[in-house]
């Protein structure tokens, strides 16, 4: 299956950009003509889990809601529409006279991809894989038997046999795994996307790269200098707009003082309103006569939250380092400090302009670095402090492929290499060089006088028109690298 991915491929990467994108157009048709058929083979999967006793959270991720199966459709044409990610020159450099370099992209190879029981992630990683021009073995939940196995028909039925259904193979055992993790001859990338436990699994069985998307605690903070209406319905939307994404609010931290002004009691009762069930951690449940929370390292996917009481920004920080999942560095220096060495990890920093910082939201899932400081938003962003992505105003909700214009994702990435946050085509392509020459040889560094100058991609378009021979010269060099 692995080597039949590899082939199909390779003959996916010879088809021009209009071409790959026809296949994904076709692709969103078939999904929009096949959608009654898709939704009844998901109603079965939904009936089956909701039997077996499977948690809501899971049953919400499984269930293709109405509607679900256009939108996605959608998302693969705007995936289509996009620039033709294969090929793209980055960078070009002048080696010598008549001797140019070019840093193209370039796919991967072949992925393998195991994903929980959500079967519209198959549909965005299948499309993702095909703009690419990257083979894909995908592994889902038994619980999505039936959604991923008609999902999976529909769009292998779609690719034309000239590049054939096996570029996506669909592995259906859980004991089929083992196997394909010790191919790491013909598979180029893991990307386990669940919890740290399979993921840790994944990582210790096999010598191929692995990109890890793994589950993780999202935190919001709420300053004593908020914007109280505007932390309001950023809270909300962070937990109630679809508590089930990974993205979705888990934990509410809120600075003492809210207690007193009556700003945290506003935000439990809308919380409460909205059917959110609240625990909270020794301080906030001794107040608010809640539940303690069996553990802060806990994430719910439901409509269910952990509220805490923090003393300021400094112990908000100091929260998320000792109940997240990655702790960094010790809570010893100041926070100007602090901002300038700490590299963090998939962070959305999410805080209203009035007084310094105010409230803060963290997102995306499984890694979580909570940084604050006081200057002003300008100052922050152009800080050392390495994100994945920083919200200025606005939900941790936001921290989405399609919603970042990526057209879908294929997850989003815990890891600080190769990818971070939410992983697009982009995510799935590697580099290639291609040197263009006309006769060069080193001999011993005396054939040639450097200059390595760097050319702008319309400075070299304009040498290549100038010049016919090195246009003909680069296009045999692309062909013969293909």
């Amino acid at each position: 299956m692995a080597v039949a991915a590899r082939q199909s491929s390779r003959r996916l990467q010879a088809l021009s950009s209009e071409e790959r994108k026809k296949i994904l157009l076709d692709i969103a048709d078939a999904l929009e003509a096949n959608e009654n058929l898709i939704t009844a083979e998901n109603e079965t999967d939904v009936a089956a889990a909701q039997e077996a006793g499977y948690e809501k959270s899971l049953i919400s991720r499984l269930a293709l809601k109405s509607g679900k199966i256009l939108s996605l459709a959608k998302s693969i044409r705007v995936l289509a529409n996009m620039e033709d990610p294969i090929g793209c020159v980055l960078k070009e450099t002048q080696l010598a006279d008549g001797l140019v370099l070019e840093k193209t992209s370039s796919p991967l190879g072949v992925l393998l991809i195991v994903f929980e029981s959500r079967p519209d992630a198959l549909v965005q990683i299948a499309s993702l894989a095909i703009r690419s021009g990257n083979g894909l073995l995908l592994k889902g939940g038994k619980e999505a038997k039936r959604s991923n196995a008609i999902l999976h028909k529909v769009i292998t039925e779609a690719i034309p046999d000239t590049v054939g259904g096996k570029v996506i193979g669909l592995v259906t055992s859980r004991d089929e795994i083992p196997g394909l993790l010790k191919l790491d001859d013909v598979i180029d990338l893991v990307i386990p996307r669940g919890s740290n436990k399979l993921v840790s699994q994944i990582k210790s069985s096999t010598k191929i790269p692995v990109l890890g998307h793994a589950d993780g605690i999202c935190h919001v903070y709420v300053d004593k200098s908020a914007n109280l209406e505007m932390a309001k319905r950023i809270v909300l939307d962070a937990k109630v707009d679809y508590p089930a994404a990974c993205n979705a609010m888990e934990t509410l931290l809120v600075h003492k003082d809210l207690v007193q002004n009556g700003a945290l009691n506003e935000l439990i009762v809308d919380l409460r309103i909205q059917g959110v069930s609240l625990y909270g951690g020794p301080r906030a449940s001794a107040l608010l006569n809640i539940p303690q929370a069996r553990s802060f390292h806990h994430e719910y996917n439901s409509m269910e939250c952990t509220v805490e009481i923090v003393d300021d920004v400094a112990a908000a920080v100091d929260h998320i380092h000792q109940h997240g999942r990655h702790v960094i560095l010790p809570w010893q220096r100041r926070l100007s400090t602090y901002l300038r060495l700490l590299f963090c990890l998939d962070v959305c920093l999410c805080f209203h302009e009035q007084k310094g910082m105010n409230y803060l939201s963290f997102s995306p899932c499984a890694v979580h670095i909570l940084i604050v400081s006081s200057p002003k938003t300008e100052k922050l962003r152009k800080s050392s402090c390495i994100n994945a992505a920083v919200f200025h105003n606005a939900s941790t909700r936001f921290c989405d492929g399609a919603r970042f214009g990526l057209g879908a994702e294929v997850g989003i990435s815990t890891s600080r290499i190769h990818a971070r946050g939410p992983v697009g085509v982009e995510g799935l392509l590697t580099t290639r060089w291609i040197l263009k020459g006309s006769g060069q040889v080193v001999d011993g560094d005396k054939g040639v006088i450097y200059t390595h100058r760097d050319i702008s991609v319309d400075s070299l378009k304009k040498m290549y028109q100038k010049n016919p021979k090195m246009q003909k010269e680069k296009e045999m060099a692309e062909a013969a690298a293909d």
